[in-house]
């Protein structure tokens, strides 16, 4: 089984399990058989376009993702359309970290961006997260704009 076609039919079947469904269940929903969904699962036949695209939107990720994805070479699931896990950052001596290359091409950040630190202290659910300025005060209606001027050396 050559790549392109493996890796669809691993991401199929691993999608379909994620989000609970039986193979009845994405027949149904796409409007082919459920032996037409264990043939994609087997490798022995792939889904054409309407199809692949159909279920990119019903397992919530892009048509991309859904062909090229390799779980073998990457290591990490399918993420959900537009979220991405783009590596790690090591906190320095003085609390800053260095995002990853491929985050700052991506998100278009450029030197003098001011970002957003917000955070999750719920001992469950501890994280951080980080918006650029204009897309958190157009997320907030610009009501929190006045709490977030600039110090020399970023911090608050």
């Amino acid at each position: 089984m050559n790549d392109t076609k493996k890796n669809i039919s691993l991401n199929i079947r691993h999608l379909r399990a994620r989000n609970s469904y039986s193979q009845e269940d994405v027949a149904e929903k796409l409007g082919v058989t459920r032996q037409a969904v264990a043939k994609w699962e087997n490798g022995d036949t792939l889904p054409d376009i309407i199809n692949c695209e159909a279920m990119s939107n019903l397992f919530d990720v892009s048509l991309n993702d859904l062909i090229r994805h390799d779980p073998e070479r990457e290591g990490i699931d399918i993420a959900p359309k537009d979220k991405h896990i783009f590596g790690t950052a090591i906190i320095g001596e003085r609390g800053q970290i260095v995002l990853p290359k491929k985050a700052r091409e991506m998100m278009k950040l450029k030197i003098g961006d001011t970002l957003i630190v917000g955070g999750d202290t719920n001992p469950m659910t501890p994280g951080l997260a980080l918006f650029k300025e204009e897309v958190f005060l157009r997320m907030t209606g610009g009501a929190l704009g006045g709490l977030f001027k600039r110090k020399e050396g970023g911090e608050e």
